[in-house]
């Protein structure tokens, strides 16, 4: 679908998309689910985000806490930071929306934009509630949980013995009530009202009351520290790091998480972040997804167990208040420690990097080559070409389209199973079983003894034309699958559609040498159509990406790889050269071995005028493709454009691409067997 259907299914089904960034409160509001608001944090009393009723398609969505108002791609936006096309895909993803490429969108209607309401300023509260701090029940409630004056009075706590709210009952009906509560400041227009009251049963959920936007207590802590900065949840938790000496910031709930984020997207910490939130299952969760988060932003940070058996913070200095002090100091320690021992192990791992370090795998390296010399391709006049055969690396073959690319790969391929060499075929394109017709088609034409009995792919997977074949052809085809039965062990066919992508490749390669024992060449068939790694990502980049993967496979596996490639169009009458493989980015650059196969006579004559060499071009590549049809041989040139590790040079081949064969050119032989017309003459392709 297009990206304006895209959006209107998206808003339509928010309800789905909507649980993967806030979590769902317990109460509902005018009848609808209400959620913790990621932005702000108020939902859990009812005060969160819902669906906005009153919104152009009902699909909006409002948070009486904050004041957001939007729908969710809105709020998607503002929670990951992202702009609309990002959060439009991220989407649409998540739902299973294909959106075209390219389609038109229809603008979303400009928003008018709200007065913001004024900020309160509670600046002259704290005041008063600070002179109040000295009352008994405050410095009771303080000495209970370990805070001391000097912090209480550094973090402007007040207390307020008549605060006004509400109580909420179990049946969720609401009264109003007065509570003795601490007053703890979020900012100049926000706090946390703690009751410090004896608790009664099960009333947690009239424990504390926020007032203004949800903010991180003691955020400004970010860029001012001068050690590292613990991350917990509550307030009471921050205060209680700080009683220990260290430095601390709470997040007032562990919805609040996305809040640090981005504050840390505007600007990075000033020192390495430490998470100790709870020690209960949500704490671990969001412990979890905060790492995460960070990661993604490169961002300074480790984990700490600080509490023991503890829950948190602040029960952790109730129990043993000096061990507490002790944990702090020593959490804030250790990713110095960490940081010492991985430079320590860097500077050893560097020195290893020597030259003079190498040198016994080095002579190791030569000793073991000599009991694994180059793999022969079974035409010597290639081998001689990459200086004795294939070795451990990355070699691309790539021609313009019917030219015998992937027939001389999976020729090679045969003559090194017949040689005992384990191969693993990755057909991207080609069905297993036409592979295999293609082998079977090459060995009737070697066998045959008269030519015009050799048989065709289509002439071997056909089974209706069996019927009207001759003994001597039944028998030739029977001598051709025996022949490859011989060697048929070596090799295996993986064949997908778009579903095999460089990963699976080194999966099955990493599979077939732990159960064999047998270091495998790979053949893949081609590199344009394996699966791409980014679906966002250009074709370019996709391929560039495929070639470093399979280079660093031969590396790391030390096996030769093999990667078809087809041809930029631009190239299909010109000689070949490093810029004709198609997205030729890595491959030119990544590649050990190219090697560009053309007809025999491409190449540029010396004096030649342009229109003399289209003129000769088009008729070469007409005079050869009618050579094809009647079963003649092409002379095929395979030009190695680029040796790492050798010199360049070409090889010459007769291919009879009707019966998928390549035999190495010699004059004699051309002029016996490649041009005898009369062989075929009056021959259809059977």
């Amino acid at each position: 679908m297009d990206r304006e259907q895209a959006r209107q299914q998206i808003k339509a089904d928010w309800r789905n998309l909507i649980t993967g960034i806030a979590q769902p409160a317990r109460q509902k509001v005018n009848r609808e689910t209400s959620y913790i608001c990621p932005l702000c944090g108020h939902g859990t009393h009812g005060d969160g985000l819902t669906r906005n009723p009153k919104s152009e398609d009902g699909n909006g969505l409002k948070c009486f806490g904050c004041g957001f108002s939007g729908d969710i791609l809105d709020l998607y936006q503002k929670v990951k930071g992202v702009d609309y096309n990002e959060a439009l895909t991220d989407l649409a993803e998540q739902i299973g929306v294909s959106i075209e490429k390219g389609a038109h969108v229809t603008p979303a209607p400009a928003k008018k934009p709200k007065k913001e309401a004024p900020t309160e300023d509670y600046t002259d509260y704290y005041k008063r509630t600070q002179s109040s701090r000295s009352e008994a029940p405050a410095q009771e409630y303080l000495k209970s949980r370990g805070i001391s004056e000097a912090v209480a009075a550094k973090y402007w706590l007040g207390y307020d013995p008549a605060y006004s709210t509400f109580n909420i009952a179990e049946d969720g009906q609401q009264s109003f009530t007065k509570w003795r509560a601490l007053i703890i400041p979020t900012g100049k227009g926000s706090y946390i009202a703690r009751n410090i009251d004896r608790p009664q049963p099960n009333e947690k959920k009239n424990r504390y009351r926020k007032k203004g936007a949800s903010l991180i207590f003691n955020s400004k802590t970010l860029y001012t520290a001068s050690k590292p900065i613990f991350v917990v949840e509550g307030e009471l938790d921050a205060l209680s790091i700080i009683e220990a000496g260290g430095e601390a910031i709470g997040l007032g709930s562990t919805s609040n998480y996305t809040q640090l984020l981005s504050l840390l997207k505007k600007k990075p910490a000033a020192q390495p972040l430490i998470l100790a939130l709870d020690a209960d299952e949500d704490g671990k969760n969001t412990e979890n997804k905060l790492a995460e988060e960070l990661t993604a932003l490169q961002a300074s940070f480790y984990r700490y167990n600080l509490y023991g058996a503890a829950k948190d913070a602040n029960e952790a200095l109730l129990l043993d208040r000096d061990g507490f002090i002790s944990e702090v100091r020593a959490a804030e320690r250790a990713q110095e420690a960490e940081l010492e021992a991985i430079a320590e192990a860097a500077k050893e791992d560097y020195l290893k990097t020597s030259a003079a370090n190498a040198l016994q795998d080095f002579l190791g390296g030569i000793q073991a080559s000599a009991d694994t010399p180059a793999l022969c391709t079974g035409f010597d006049n290639l081998d001689s070409a990459l200086d004795g055969g294939l070795y451990e690396g990355l070699y691309i073959i790539g021609a313009i389209s019917s030219l015998g690319k992937t027939t001389l790969a999976l020729q090679i391929i045969d003559q090194l199973a017949q040689r005992g060499q384990d191969c693993l075929v990755f057909s991207l394109e080609m069905a297993r079983h036409e592979l295999i017709a293609k082998s079977i088609s090459r060995h009737t034409f070697l066998l045959a003894e008269r030519k015009a009995d050799a048989k065709t792919t289509r002439g071997i997977t056909a089974g209706a034309r069996w019927k009207n074949y001759s003994k001597a052809e039944r028998e030739l085809i029977n001598k051709a699958l025996a022949s490859y039965k011989n060697y048929a062990q070596h090799i295996y066919i993986h064949e997908g559609i778009g579903d095999i992508g460089v990963e699976k490749v080194k999966e099955v390669v990493q599979q077939h040498i732990a159960i064999t024992g047998n270091k495998p060449v790979v053949l893949i068939d081609y590199l344009q159509i394996l699966a791409p790694y980014d679906m966002r990502a250009s074709d370019k980049q996709n391929t560039d990406k495929a070639t470093l993967e399979l280079k660093r496979l031969s590396r790391d596996c030390k096996i030769p790889v093999i990667g078809i490639s087809s041809f930029n169009r631009d190239n299909y009458t010109a000689p070949v050269n490093n810029a004709s493989f198609k997205e030729s980015g890595a491959i030119e650059y990544s590649a050990d071995v190219l090697i560009g196969l053309q007809y025999d006579g491409m190449d540029y004559q010396e004096g030649e005028a342009d229109n003399a060499r289209q003129k000769r071009i088009r008729e070469l590549i007409r005079t050869n493709e009618g050579k094809a049809r009647q079963g003649e041989a092409q002379l095929i040139q395979a030009k190695i454009l680029k040796s790492r590790n050798g010199s360049k040079g070409q090889a010459l081949f007769s291919f009879y691409a009707m019966f998928n064969c390549f035999k190495e050119y010699t004059p004699d032989f051309q002029q016996d067997n490649g041009t005898a017309a009369n062989i075929f003459k009056g021959m259809t392709a059977k």
